[in-house]
């Protein structure tokens, strides 16, 4: 089969969609490409698998619409996956319509959270063929593209289907093979192509990469804490499974001796720790990879100590990641974090001190949350940034995405005013809360103001070592740091 990968180009006056491989939508003034992992594994296992694959990303290539239809059009696929979230599944369900009115032959599939947590929705919206559930749609597109090149006179063959599937058949009658599983060996995989799935084009504009150029692995799928009630991939990976953590050296090798990668960003939800980190870290170095190439990857305040930081750094990793969310405590237990205030604190000091980059991430918006409470957050975020302690950070505004239980505790309890998805985009507010919207941006503007701080300036020039490398990560910084400004301008 002809099989295309595709992202349309989705022009707004807000900006750039930050889509692909991302837990949490937001249009960008400046863009910002996250390189997708799982549709690139996808891609790959359907080309081993014997199909034709073509990679289609307008938005990371810049292509209007005219340009991507016309590539899509040349290329005469069969079969169309899209990667979709809540912001824009809208725009999705609109340009299934007008593909399947210019070729009606064509079949599309939806794969990503939101239509994981509403798989029938799309099919009253659009001429959508199939609605692929759970994370694992990369093994379920090599299944359903089987099912279908095996078939006789065009038909679907049901019976082998896995489950997770959703389709629509002759009579129009949605039907589907049961709900997902993740059983699916990761230790199986082969390793990305990453010429066919073009990974150049996300080598550079990204906000993690201090080194370029850099590229996205996943260690494991997703997180093993998996609990926090916002996060919109707990409906994609309700449990959590890791690669052999030497195969995943092997794969690092191959990237800094085949394609001079010099930063890797591991987008496992929360990469795994204990016995699985100190084999990782222990093969980086003796292998000399640590010297070579810096890891950046996710991790949870509370669970590693000092000496597995240095052990870390000694590895090469430069950028660990945080969600500290808040820094109030009813608001952490109501988000089912498992960690204390205290911990955010401790756990960004330890790392600083071992000698890593610590980057945070901050919500603003939580509806039980008052004036008080919000410049808590806003205080500790600052001084994380002027110690030194957070490196980096991102703020956002609270979007409580189907299928969570956040999205299920406020539609209960009559908290959300939208009912466009449109509008979950965190450009405005869509829940009843006790702070106005105005003064929630209001805030996301005051934390990344610190940035400017003169006492944060002064901590990042003390801390440049590489000037030409470092003074244009830091300039990159600040464009950066003004699109955000921009982003949630009044």
């Amino acid at each position: 089969m002809r099989i295309a990968i595709a992202y349309p180009p989705l022009p707004s006056e807000k900006g750039v969609p930050l889509l692909s491989q991302n837990r949490q939508f937001q249009w960008f003034n400046r863009p910002t490409f996250i390189y997708p992992v799982v549709p690139a594994q996808a891609a790959t296992m359907l080309k081993r698998a014997g199909h034709e694959v073509g990679w289609f990303d307008g938005i990371a290539s810049g292509w209007d619409v005219a340009t991507f239809d016309g590539r899509l059009d040349a290329f005469a696929p069969e079969l169309v996956v899209i990667e979709t979230k809540t912001p824009v599944v809208a725009r999705h369900w609109a340009y299934i319509r007008a593909l399947k009115a210019r070729a009606p032959g064509v079949r599309v599939v939806l794969v990503g959270d939101h239509v994981t947590a509403l798989p029938e929705e799309s099919f009253g919206q659009c001429p959508v063929d199939f609605v692929l559930t759970g994370g694992d749609h990369d093994f379920l597109l090599v299944n359903l593209a089987e099912c279908l090149g095996g078939a006789k006179c065009g038909l679907l063959d049901e019976a082998r289907l896995e489950p997770g599937v959703y389709w629509r058949d002759a009579c129009g009658t949605v039907k589907n093979s049961g709900a997902f599983r993740l059983d699916h060996d990761l230790r199986q995989m082969p390793w990305i192509d990453r010429e066919l799935t073009q990974w150049r084009l996300y080598a550079e504009k990204n906000g993690n990469y201090r080194r370029t150029p850099g590229t996205y692995i996943m260690s494991g799928r997703d997180c093993w804490h998996g609990k926090c009630t916002f996060c919109a991939w707990t409906t994609l990976y309700p449990t959590f499974r890791t690669r052999d953590p030497k195969e995943v050296v092997d794969e690092i090798g191959h990237l800094v001796e085949t394609y001079g990668v010099r930063e890797i960003m591991d987008d496992t939800g929360c990469l795994p720790a204990g016995a699985w980190l100190r084999t990782f870290c222990e093969e980086m170095i003796a292998r000399g990879y640590h010297k070579r190439v810096r890891i950046d990857c996710n991790m949870r305040f509370g669970k590693l100590g000092e000496e597995e930081y240095r052990l870390m750094r000694r590895a090469g990793f430069r950028l660990v990641l945080f969600g500290m969310e808040s820094a109030n405590q009813g608001t952490l237990d109501r988000l089912c974090k498992a960690v204390r205030v205290d911990q955010i604190l401790a756990g960004a000091r330890a790392a600083t001190r071992a000698g890593l980059n610590v980057h945070v991430t901050v919500m603003f918006g939580y509806p039980w949350e008052d004036p008080r409470e919000v410049e808590e957050t806003v205080r500790l975020a600052r001084r994380l940034l002027k110690k030194g302690y957070a490196y980096t950070l991102q703020v956002t505004m609270l979007i409580p995405y189907p299928g969570t239980p956040l999205y299920r505790e406020l539609a209960a309890e009559g908290l959300l005013t939208a009912s466009c998805w449109d509008d979950f985009d965190m450009r405005k507010q869509v829940m009843r809360s006790g702070v106005p919207e105005e003064q929630i941006k209001a805030a996301v503007r005051r934390v990344y103001r610190a940035f400017l701080h003169p006492e944060t300036i002064l901590r990042r020039l003390a801390s440049t070592r590489d000037p030409i490398e470092d003074l244009k990560f830091y300039w990159r910084g600040f464009l950066s740091l003004t699109g955000h400004l921009r982003d949630f301008k009044p």
